[in-house]
């Protein structure tokens, strides 16, 4: 059996699923200043009685790496990069103890510009009189040649606790997002690791010597001890887990808009023939872009918790959440409540939720059924026009599926599945309100659980050749290799599934559940004069994110269930 925990912002969706289905599920109010009790109380609940030898893994999906860069509760680190001549580091600057340094390598890997060891002595110096304990390093094209990261981290490993390194976030080349990236995994670290610590802790308390697999932002996963060395993998993992616990159900050969409606946002996500969509550079996360790989995603602040307030005679939902319903001992009113009072939700106190209405009514000068009504319908409506806007943004540029970039495609959903809390309630009203058939995700209420449980999990290697210095490398796996000028596109891609195997077994892959494929292959030759002097070969494989073997069965039962 696998535990399947999502951390949302309301709630915290927990489950223990069989390979014939869901043996037991519960949702536990999620306490955003203590996730880790949060965590375990939901797991004590699907465990209790369970004999803890039948549990064979957990896999977490967890907001808390994001909170802390949002609230900025994050300790302080250092950043030391290495840009060279004609561009200029303060550009990109991350935080306060950022020191760019000499030192300049060209986009072939050549070194121009050796490092200075003084200056990066003096660096050490003043970094640790701040006291920090973490540091990043980031040098451009590090990713064609990470000589200069790995110099400057000799000579300052013995002074600090845990160094990152630019050239092992990405084979992919964007120097800004490449300092981002390795900021975010300094700075959220250390909170990281104590969590996943607690976590780990207290499942071996309770006789649960599982491995423990954390979700990542493109939906797929990767072992808690190799997420300690990339924590900011686990970004908005959240609404990755809702796009995976869809995925099963959605149609094939055709377009799929998938909607997570929760008690604070609402996540958006499109399928293409059961693809996901990926965002072509990497996750932004306010200040910060990067080139940490996710699924195209859109979060609203619009659900079933959110304040509802009247703006010019109209009524405006969100983007806040005071607390919850009215009619689950809230104070202030919520579409929950309105859901209450026409009936569309069973539980829930009435009375008071038909109070919490009664004072929009009031204001809107109509009944209090005609007033939950109007507020049903302006959430349905906002979440149908940013749907439609996120459709919009996603077909101004290339669509990138999981698989490949597919140019000029257009993304024309026709239908919508809703999974959540509030789904099935919402439903009939997206539906009346637009051109979509609307479906609700079988166990709606804990799919993104479900879908953080069954997720494969996922790496990507890039391989890089040049035969004329006659190298082959991928920095990010820390390989390296002298290669013939015969180094052929065929010999790279062999050589970089080779390297993209071991990483998954590193990430807890299971060896008879990898699903590999190309997604980049180029090659152009180098011209010197009128001869050809060498080739430059780039190679991007991929263990394809989607549902682990052997659980097909849940799937099955689960599309019985609707």
């Amino acid at each position: 059996m696998i535990i399947g925990l999502d951390v949302g912002g309301t709630h915290t969706d927990v489950v223990l699923i069989g390979r014939q289905g869901i043996v037991r599920h519960a949702k536990v109010h999620t306490d955003s200043a203590d996730l880790f009790h949060t965590v375990l109380s939901g797991i004590e609940q699907v465990t209790q009685g369970v004999d803890s030898k039948e549990i064979v893994r957990a896999v977490l999906s967890t907001t808390l790496t994001t909170n802390a860069i949002i609230q900025k509760k994050n300790p302080e680190v250092g950043m030391i990069v290495s840009a060279g001549p004609g561009i200029n580091p303060e550009s990109f600057r991350t935080n306060r103890l950022y020191f760019p340094v000499s030192g300049s390598i060209d986009h072939r890997g050549r070194e121009i510009v050796p490092i200075n060891e003084k200056e990066i002595l003096e660096t050490v110096k003043i970094l640790k009189d701040e006291k920090i304990r973490n540091i990043g390093i980031v040098s451009k094209f590090s990713s064609r040649n990470s000589a200069h990261e790995l110099k400057i981290y000799e000579l300052i490993k013995e002074h600090f606790g845990k160094i990152f390194l630019g050239h092992r976030t990405s084979g992919n080349l964007n120097f800004p997002r490449r300092i981002a990236t390795t900021f975010l995994n300094a700075t959220v670290r250390q909170t990281h690791r104590k969590f996943f610590e607690a976590v780990q802790n207290t499942l071996k308390e309770k006789g649960l010597n599982i491995p423990i697999h954390i979700l990542k932002a493109d939906g797929g996963t990767m072992s808690f001890e190799a997420s300690v060395e990339s924590p900011a993998q686990t970004i908005l993992s959240g609404p990755a887990a809702s796009v995976m616990g869809a995925i099963a159900f959605a149609p094939e050969n055709e377009d799929t808009l998938v909607m997570d409606i929760g008690g604070t946002t609402t996540d958006m996500a499109i399928l293409i023939n059961r693809a996901p969509l990926l965002a072509p550079l990497g996750i932004t996360l306010g200040d910060y872009k990067t080139l940490i790989r996710s699924l195209e995603t859109h979060s609203i602040g619009v659900g079933g918790d959110s304040v509802i307030r009247i703006q010019d005679g109209q009524v405006q939902i969100g983007p806040e959440r005071s607390g919850p319903a009215m009619a689950f001992g809230g104070a202030t009113p919520t579409p929950t409540d309105a859901l209450v009072v026409l009936n569309l939700m069973k539980i829930g106190n009435k009375e008071t939720a038909a109070i919490g209405i009664g004072s929009v009514a009031k204001e809107l000068g109509t009944s209090i059924e005609a007033a939950a009504n109007e507020i049903l319908t302006s959430a349905c409506q906002k979440i149908l026009e940013e749907a439609r806007n996120m459709i919009e943004r996603i077909n101004s540029k290339p669509v990138y599926t999981i698989h490949e970039i597919q140019e000029g495609y257009k993304v024309k959903p026709k239908t919508v599945l809703i999974l959540g809390g509030p789904a099935p309630y919402f439903a009939r009203c997206l539906e009346e309100l637009s051109d979509f058939n609307v479906g609700v995700v079988p166990q709606w209420h804990v799919a993104n659980a479900i879908g953080a449980a069954i997720a494969r999990t996922t790496c990507e290697v890039t391989l890089f050749a040049d035969t004329e210095r006659g190298i082959a490398t991928a920095p990010e796996e820390s390989f390296n290799e002298t290669v013939s000028k015969n180094f052929s596109k065929e010999t790279a891609v062999e050589k970089a599934y080779q390297l993209l195997k071991q990483k998954a077994v590193r990430f807890g892959a299971d060896t008879d559940d990898l699903e590999t494929e190309v997604i980049e292959d180029s090659q152009f030759n180098m011209v010197r004069g009128f001869y050809t002097a060498g080739k430059n070969i780039r190679i991007k494989v991929q263990v394809r994110p989607g549902l682990i073997s052997g659980y097909e069965e849940v799937v099955q039962n689960l599309l019985g269930d609707v």
